[in-house]
């Protein structure tokens, strides 16, 4: 089941942004009081109380002659359409606006859940002036101050309860993956080919995928796969622009939902920067993980051609050591027929679980080839190893002082695992402990 989507949208300069900040636990969107700063959407994951969500950042919706208006409205329409509950913001400041009333005009469109927060409610003198709110037609307005935190353990109390009801799923044993990258890399004509029947439309024209659109097949093999083919931008019958931005939406939403990732790369262009940025989406969120290089029959090729762009993408993507690389063309069907031997494989890594008396061998071996660092005269000590997780594959170190845990040892450690166990394609997640 994948995570519910909170959107948080509102005319510009009510603090979306600090909203987002407070909620998410970390300073990633950039707060700065000039209306429109936010020109992106902005993604985070984020958890209350063990609800497990993700949540969206748009800039301001509003009708004017401001700069990037029109592109922030059409930003904000596309996180609607997206999310499962939305947080309107206004300010208690400037009370209600005529853009607040075209914001809210929009949102009686969605027929989502909305929670109307009255931000910078800083003192509480100011509490009675939220409820001329209520003429916006969203039942009771909530006071929250995003810069002092008032308000924000009952606003996501509120969020959490308008999250659909998750419905009961019988154990799914179907491999799910998706084709995640840039719009135009080919990601529909690779799930033609992959299929061997056209049911995706595919086109040269930039996002004219309009769905993520989930297809299942046995392969020869008779596993039972699903693909996700993440959709491009089409809404409303008009494409809209910035179509790379919104493929990170659509992406993040598919990744969510799949076993293994394939992160699809443009032979003909080479990497690009929104390329490394969709695949690292894919590997905090701990994917397996297969870099796909598509329409390779297209290059002029040597000796040499295939090593120095595996050279190129290992020294781009460094994170992503362990993901294999394929070269492949959704035209000639060249290595096509090894990418469901190969899902199977790294979704049985990303499963795997390593018995304790055998990692600790394993772990203990290795420290004794490569002794433990020291620092100030003390060292590290490791009483005991074991796997707490999987999907990604997640093993506990207890130690006597985490502190004492460099990150160099900690590399050490998990290339040990790597070499012990076929982890191919998965990250490893090692995580120190203070032994008690």
């Amino acid at each position: 089941m994948a995570n519910p989507v909170v959107a948080i949208v509102g005319r510009p300069n009510v603090g979306k942004s600090t909203v987002f900040n407070r909620i998410a636990g970390e300073r990633i969107s950039i707060v700065e009081d000039v209306p429109g700063v936010t020109r992106d959407r902005i993604y985070a994951h984020s958890e209350w109380l063990g609800q497990k969500f993700n949540l969206i950042d748009t800039g301001g919706i509003d009708i004017g002659d401001e700069p990037f208006l029109t592109q922030i409205t059409e930003q904000a329409e596309i996180a609607i359409d997206e999310a499962d509950v939305i947080v309107f913001v206004v300010s208690v400041r400037e009370g209600i606006t005529d853009a607040d009333e075209k914001v809210a005009r929009i949102l009686y469109k969605s027929e989502k859940p909305v929670i109307l927060a009255v931000n910078k409610v800083d003192n509480p003198e100011l509490r009675g002036d939220i409820f001329d709110f209520y003429s916006l037609g969203f039942g009771e307005p909530l006071a929250i101050s995003s810069t002092h935190g008032i308000g924000i353990g009952d606003l996501l109390d509120k969020i959490c309860n308008s999250f659909p009801e998750k419905q009961s799923e019988e154990e799914d044993k179907t491999i799910k993956f998706s084709l995640i990258g840039r719009p135009n890399v080919g990601k529909s004509s690779l799930v033609n080919a992959i299929l061997g029947e056209n049911r995706v439309i595919v086109s040269n024209i930039e996002g004219t995928t309009r769905d993520a659109i989930d297809t299942p097949f046995i392969s020869n093999q008779g596993d039972e796969f699903t693909v996700i083919d993440t959709a491009g931008i089409r809404k409303r019958g008009k494409v809209y622009e910035n179509t790379e931005k919104y493929s990170v939406l659509r992406a993040m939403r598919a990744i969510d939902r799949s076993d293994v990732v394939l992160v699809v790369l443009n032979a003909e262009e080479g990497i690009r920067e929104q390329d490394k940025k969709v695949a690292g989406y894919a590997h905090e969120a701990g994917r397996g993980i297969i870099i796909l290089v598509n329409k390779w029959d297209t290059l002029k090729k040597n000796n040499r051609t295939m090593t120095e762009f595996e050279e190129k993408i290992r020294q781009e993507f460094q994170y992503l050591s362990y993901a294999p690389i394929i070269f492949v063309s959704a035209v000639t069907k060249q290595r096509l027929d090894k990418l469901p031997d190969l899902i199977k494989q790294i979704n049985d890594n990303h499963q795997r679980r390593i018995p304790s008396a055998v990692l600790n061998d394993v772990i203990m071996d290795a420290i004794a080839r490569n002794p433990t660092p020291t620092d100030h005269g003390k060292r590290l000590r490791v009483y005991y190893t074991t796997q707490v997780a999987i999907k990604p594959p997640t093993f506990v170190v207890f130690v006597n002082d985490p502190e004492l845990m460099h990150f160099s040892y900690q590399r050490f450690l998990e290339n040990q695992i790597r070499d012990s166990f076929d982890f191919t394609g998965t990250p490893v997640h090692l995580i120190e402990r203070k032994r008690k």
